[in-house]
This record gives structure tokens, C-alpha cells and sequence, in this order.
């Protein structure tokens, strides 16, 4: 049996502040458990609800050297859903409020936890063949498991993974600190190592020593070699090519259901859509204080209300697609100008903008479930989930052709009856609009309409198809080591 260890500074169920945690909760779950013995894991933060913290039994502790001394490392163990899930305890690190906080203190904690997840492993009698690392928070693991830890034999044959999930986000610090934080010598911090830009980079040491580099969706991966995408690392990615791969996050389709969704008013399948997800829809209106049209193109918004996302596209033009036979239901947080572009709107059209700024689980559900388009024209978008739900749903999306939004929706093809989705190339406010008023015009065809609705909901995004990689991946890397 092969055995896999991820690693990870979130997951689900325990803690997540964002997509991260999805995929290292999920993936475990849908890996085949009669091949790999697959296990996580992550700190132990305080913050962790204590619901499950309370279910946590201790294994064991001992003191590892770090930053200049001594340091406790705690070992907690808690097995869910099958899954053993192992948790880093050391309230001098993981004591806060919150999972992540400034960028020194983060950088020095998760250097910590890199060297502890090593550090642990022959304490729970775990031998991984495959650590499998999940972006900067981790991104020292393969260069301990390389350097420090390559002088104990036991440690040889164990191969890394790291996956990107987002590039922007990499862990830099200056590199007399990181020196002194992680007691590396001065001939790692060169280009060819940790160093990037006169700085240490955590996920460039990761990208460096690690045995396969992924991202979270094939056209991610060739976004990153350009500069554009590429956050200064895009030669890197050129240099490492043959170990590079692209594997498209799934969603949980026990969670993400209609047919069973006990958020929603009215559940729905593929063979009923057409009578019942206009009941969601009148629903939704209804409890947002809406106008009960169901003539009106209902435009879902889900997001963080950041320019990664698009918003800035969507300022531009609002006003003028709000002159459209449409209504906006928007939820989510982020950036002051976008949350009061939003409110704005929400007074001044209060028949066609319901402008929720907070987030609720359960409203997002319904959002999916009620709408009758999806708009995501993200800047960039490693993988995307919210698509997919709305596949998933019954809602077709409306995205920009970056990432895994261009994997995952086919534009529609009015002649030929063919496609999921309506997809814009370039960043435009108006080549978004025009999609929208494409999207408005295929509407009125319900028939059409219907069977682009179908063909998504047939679609495949599970974590199943995903997890079947992932296994080709640990099946070779292993095959290295026989």
C-alpha cells in the first residue's frame, strides 16, 4: 500500500479561509483507500472550533531546534470519515485568533510547522513515500526533506509533491531573516535555490526541490510559464517543464447536490430542472424582496469583491447592463469600493440589485440553485469552484477564458446547439457586457436554453475524475523509488 502524507495550513472541516482547504479535505476522501493509505496534516490553531479539538487525543511531544532554540512540537491525533488527521501543537505559533496574520510572523510560523511535519513522522510511525505540499505555507518541506533531513537514511526514498493553488501568494521574506528563522546556510539563498528578486521565497524553494510541481488546472499551468501570470517564477516553470502537471480541482458532489441541497427551497435533478428550478428562483426573489419575474435574467454573484475577480470590469459597465430585462443577486466581502458600488446600486435599482454584503453558506446555496447565470470574469482563476457549482445547479456561468474557468465551460454555439457556458478572451468591461447580452438573448430560446442547462449538469467534476490523476502521479513517483 502506498502511503501519502499531506500537508497542508488548512482543511475542512477543521479550518478554512478559502479554496485550499476544500481540496486537502476532499482529495483523501475519493483517493482509493485499499492502494494508499493517504493522511493530513495540519497546525493545530486555536481557532480551530472546539467541537473538534475536544476530539483530538494526544500522542505524543518533544522540543526540535529552532530559530535559535528549543521549540515544542505537540502531536495530536483525530481520525473522521476514515481519514487519520494528525495536528502540529504549539500555542507559541498557533494560539491565535485567526489561521494567518502578518507576513513575518506567518513566514517564521510556517517555517516551523515545515520542519514539524518532518519532524513528527517517526514519533506516529508513518514512513510516507509521497509528502504531497499545498502552497507557501508549506513550501519548505521538500528543501528540509533535501538538506537538513537527507543526513538521516530513514528520510531517503521519501518524494515531494507541491501543488499551487495560487501563485500570487509565495512566502517572501528577506533573506537574513529566513537564514536565521530556518538555520539553512548562506548557499541556499541563490537563484538557483530559495532565492528570488534579492529575497527569500518559500514556494520558489518548494518549486526548486520538489519532485513534481501541480497546479489546479491544466490551463493554469501554461498561464504561469508567461510573465503576465507568472509572478516572477515563469522561467522556473519553463526550466521544470517535464515535472510540471495540471489537474483540475473537483467539488464534493454530496455536498453540491440539488437533488438533495437542504438549503434550497425546492430540490432538483437533471430530469425535473425545467419545472422545478423556477420554484428557487420565485423563492429567492421573494426573500430578497425582488420583483417575482421570471422572464428577467437572474445574474448570481458569489465572490471575494477583489479585482482578482473582476469587479473593476463590472464597475465599468453596470449601470448600462442594469438597463437590461436583468436582476443581480450578489453576495460576498472584500474591497470598501466594490462592497459601496454594490449598496450603491442596491438603492438605486432596488427591482433589479439585491446587494448582500456578508457571506452565508446557505444563501450561496440558493444562489446557485435560483439564478439562471453565474458571472465569474475573474482577472485570473487557478481552478474556480463557483463555476462548476453553478454547472452543477442548473446555472450557466458566464466567465473569462483564464485558467480553470476555459477548462471547465464550453462557449455556447447557437447553430450547432452546443456548449455549457458563455466565455470572453480579454479582459474587457464591454467584451464582458456583450457576453452577458449574449447570454440574455439565448435566454429567450428555452428550449436551447434548456438543453445548454442539461449538458451542464451531465457534466463531470468531481473529485472522482481528479483523485484518478492525483493517483497516476503518486503511482509514478513511487515507481521511482522501486
Amino acid at each position: 500500500m502506498k502511503k501519502i502524507l499531506l500537508a497542508a495550513s488548512e482543511c475542512v472541516p477543521f479550518i478554512k479561509t478559502g479554496g485550499l482547504a476544500d481540496v486537502v479535505g476532499a482529495l483523501p476522501m475519493y483517493l482509493n483507500r485499499d492502494e494508499y493509505d493517504v493522511r493530513v496534516v495540519i497546525p493545530k490553531y486555536l481557532c480551530i472550533p472546539e467541537k473538534y479539538r475536544d476530539q483530538m487525543e494526544y500522542v505524543t511531544h518533544f522540543y526540535t531546534y529552532f530559530c535559535g532554540r528549543n521549540r515544542y512540537v505537540g502531536i495530536m491525533r483525530m481520525v473522521l470519515n476514515g481519514i487519520t488527521f494528525y495536528f502540529v501543537d504549539n500555542e507559541e505559533y498557533f494560539a491565535g485568533p485567526y489561521p494567518y496574520s502578518n507576513p513575518y510572523y506567518d513566514t517564521e510560523k510556517f517555517s516551523f510547522f515545515s520542519k514539524a511535519v518532518l519532524s513528527i513522522l517517526p514519533s506516529i510511525d508513518f514512513h510516507p513515500d509521497i509528502i504531497h505540499c499545498n502552497d507557501w505555507h508549506v513550501g519548505l518541506v521538500p528543501v528540509y526533506l533535501r538538506h537538513e533531513f537527507s543526513i538521516n537514511p530513514w528520510y531517503a526514498s521519501i518524494r515531494s509533491i507541491i501543488t499551487i493553488h495560487n501563485l500570487k501568494f509565495q512566502g517572501v521574506w528577506n533573506i537574513e531573516d529566513m537564514m536565521r528563522i530556518t538555520g539553512f546556510p548562506s548557499d541556499l539563498f541563490y537563484s538557483g535555490k530559495l532565492e528570488a528578486y534579492g529575497d527569500s521565497n518559500m514556494l520558489k524553494g518548494a518549486l526548486e526541490f520538489a519532485d513534481i510541481i501541480t497546479t489546479v488546472s491544466p490551463t493554469y499551468t501554461e498561464e504561469i510559464k508567461t510573465p503576465f501570470f507568472g509572478e516572477g517564477l515563469h522561467g522556473l516553470f519553463w526550466e521544470r517543464s517535464k515535472d510540471f502537471y495540471g489537474i483540475l480541482n473537483g467539488i464534493d458532489y454530496n455536498e453540491w447536490n440539488p437533488a438533495t441541497d437542504k438549503f434550497i427551497d425546492t430540490n432538483f435533478d437533471v430530469t425535473n430542472f425545467r419545472e422545478l428550478k423556477a420554484v428557487n428562483k420565485a423563492a429567492l426573489q421573494k426573500e430578497l424582496k425582488l420583483p417575482e419575474d421570471p422572464d428577467a435574467m437572474m445574474i448570481g454573484v458569489v465572490s471575494r469583491l477583489t479585482e482578482q475577480k473582476g469587479f473593476d470590469l463590472i464597475s465599468r459597465v453596470f449601470e448600462e447592463m442594469l438597463q437590461d430585462h436583468v436582476q443581480f443577486v450578489i453576495l460576498g466581502t472584500g474591497d470598501y469600493a466594490y462592497e459601496e458600488m454594490f449598496r450603491y446600486f442596491a438603492n438605486k435599482y432596488p427591482d433589479k440589485v439585491s446587494a448582500n454584503i456578508y457571506y452565508s453558506n446557505e444563501l450561496s446555496h440558493k444562489i446557485y440553485a435560483a439564478c439562471d447565470t453565474f458571472l465569474m470574469p475573474s482577472l485570473f482563476e487557478p481552478c474556480g469552484l463557483s463555476q462548476i457549482i453553478s454547472l452543477r445547479y442548473g446555472t450557466v456561468p458566464i466567465v473569462r477564458e483564464t485558467g480553470g474557468l476555459k477548462d471547465t465551460v464550453e462557449q455556447y454555439n447557437a447553430e450547432k446547439n452546443t456548449g455549457t457556458g458563455f466565455s470572453f478572451q480579454n479582459y474587457n468591461a464591454h467584451e464582458m457586457m456583450y457576453k452577458v447580452r449574449e447570454a440574455e438573448e439565448a435566454f429567450k430560446d428555452k428550449e436551447h436554453w434548456n438543453q445548454m442547462i442539461e449538458r451542464g449538469m451531465n457534466a463531470n467534476f468531481s473529485w472522482e475524475a481528479s483523485a484518478r490523476k492525483y493517483e497516476e502521479l503518486y503511482d509514478m513517483l513511487c515507481a521511482k523509488n522501486d
